[in-house]
């Protein structure tokens, strides 16, 4: 008999192994699912394809013949692993477990991510996090992280993203540094302020302004100023310290704003 025909039976065993057990076709039928004339069916196929009888019926009682014997004892312990086998996948399925490898920018990861791991990990001990806290964009795939959260509105096409929040981006300084160089009132009026910038790969530093109220355009500014950071945390510190004005996103700047 072929490898193929063998497969194909799978089933009529693993329904032989449920009937030994069952004792009777109409308690297997029931176990199985199925009605107790295909039960009947598949131990007829079985017993075909064997060319030996496998079960012996009588009015009250089904017995598995010597071969059928032979064959529940050979495959019984096999429909039970993966039984269990299949069992503990379904578990895996349902409770969250293993070890997960997490990349976020540093600020983000400080301020909005860490302060919930406690809860997260607590409601799923199975949990393992590796928290990579860097503002360095990394290569997923690369360098083997499973997820990554990032600033962004768009996500490169080879990924698969979710939006998890909205956050805005700030523009703040300090009351010392306004009240010595004054509050622009106006985009352009950043050329004559230091602002404080993002530090990119040899890029020069523009701030974007989307369109709000009367005006319908976006604008571009380059800006310069005496400090640039790769750390909204930095900038945000130089900020206070009076050095400049600051872009930052609202969750680095809400507590010092709310704070006067």
């Amino acid at each position: 008999m072929n490898q193929q025909n063998v497969q194909a039976l799978w089933p009529h065993i693993h329904s032989l192994t449920v009937l030994a057990a069952a004792g009777s076709f109409t308690a297997a039928a029931q176990r199985l699912g199925i009605s107790k004339a295909a039960m009947s069916q598949r131990i007829a196929d079985l017993e075909k394809a064997a060319g030996v009888p496998l079960v012996r019926r009588t009015t009250r009682s089904v017995r598995l013949t010597d071969a059928g014997q032979t064959l529940v004892d050979s495959t019984r312990d096999a429909f039970e692993s993966i039984g269990q086998q299949f069992a503990r996948v379904k578990d895996l399925a349902g409770e969250p477990r293993g070890l997960l490898r997490v990349t976020a920018p540093v600020a983000l990861g400080r301020q909005q991510i860490v302060p919930h791991l406690p809860d997260f990990l607590r409601q799923h001990p199975g949990v393992h996090i590796e928290l990579d806290l860097s503002d360095r964009l990394h290569s997923l795939t690369q360098e083997g992280f499973d997820l990554a959260i990032r600033h962004t509105t768009t996500a490169p096409q080879t990924h698969v993203a979710w939006k998890l929040c909205d956050t805005r981006s700030l523009l703040v300084a300090s009351r010392d540094y306004l009240d010595a160089r004054g509050t622009p009132r106006h985009p352009g009026e950043l050329v004559d302020h230091s602002c404080l910038c993002y530090l990119r790969d040899n890029e020069p530093a523009a701030w974007s302004f989307e369109p709000h109220g009367r005006r319908r355009e976006r604008v571009s500014v380059p800006v310069r100023g005496s400090f640039a950071a790769n750390n909204s945390e930095a900038m945000r510190e130089a900020a206070l310290g009076g050095l400049g004005i600051a872009l930052l996103p609202d969750f680095s700047a809400r507590r010092d704003l709310d704070a006067g």
